[in-house]
């Protein structure tokens, strides 16, 4: 006779699956994202999202959700630990236990997130980004810019704020102190300020008056 299913549990597999539908979507093609029913723990798989490991419906539980089934006090959370796929490929798992209202588990949540194509774009941007630390310096900004844009920035942090949320009086005092620290002879100083507070270069000129 077959075993009657527990209204509880079927609400709760149920909402488990929408979540890992969602995440699937969220995550692909990298996360393989797999739904345990820890209540049939020799078809345990009931979803399997982005495939990567080669597994299927209704294959047993893993080792993880047989502790789980035996042990209610087994952690409920584990993140980001290390794992690998059947064929040796890198994976980093996260496993979220689903208990019942009696507190015992009745169905996981696992993502598996192969770590192959991670780690040659890691490499690959290493590279990418490596530079010549004893090469000579240049700087692609006009001189004094940066200097500009740090006193612009200060100016707005002493009033609690930042630099595009400046009001109109807020704006003409800046302008004033630029222009009198000299910072308005800076080279294109005009385009720099404007960027910088999020206004039209007309709007400088006009609050620099």
């Amino acid at each position: 006779m077959a075993k009657k299913a527990h209204p509880e549990h079927g609400i709760l597999l149920e909402q488990v699956k929408q979540i890992a539908k969602g995440l699937s979507d969220t995550f692909a093609p990298f996360c393989e994202v797999v739904v345990h029913d820890l209540t049939d723990p020799q078809h345990a798989i009931l979803e399997i999202h982005n495939n990567l490991s080669g597994r299927k419906v209704g294959d047993p539980a893993t080792e993880l959700g047989l502790a789980r089934i035996a042990d209610p006090a087994y952690p409920q959370i584990l993140s980001n630990y290390a794992n690998h796929f059947s064929d040796g490929r890198q994976a980093k798992s996260t496993s979220i236990g689903i208990k019942d209202s009696n507190g015992k588990y009745v169905a996981a949540l696992c993502m598996n997130v192969d770590l192959t194509l991670f780690r040659s774009l890691q490499s690959a941007m290493g590279q990418f980004i490596n530079v010549d630390a004893s090469a000579e310096r240049e700087s692609l900004n006009p001189v004094g810019a940066d200097a500009l844009r740090l006193h612009i920035d200060q100016f707005a942090a002493k009033l609690a704020t930042t630099p595009r949320l400046l009001k109109p009086e807020e704006r003409r005092s800046l302008l004033r102190e630029l222009k009198e620290l000299g910072f308005m002879d800076v080279r294109r100083a005009m385009d720099i300020v404007a960027r910088e507070l999020g206004v039209s270069r007309a709007t400088v000129y006009t609050d620099a008056k």
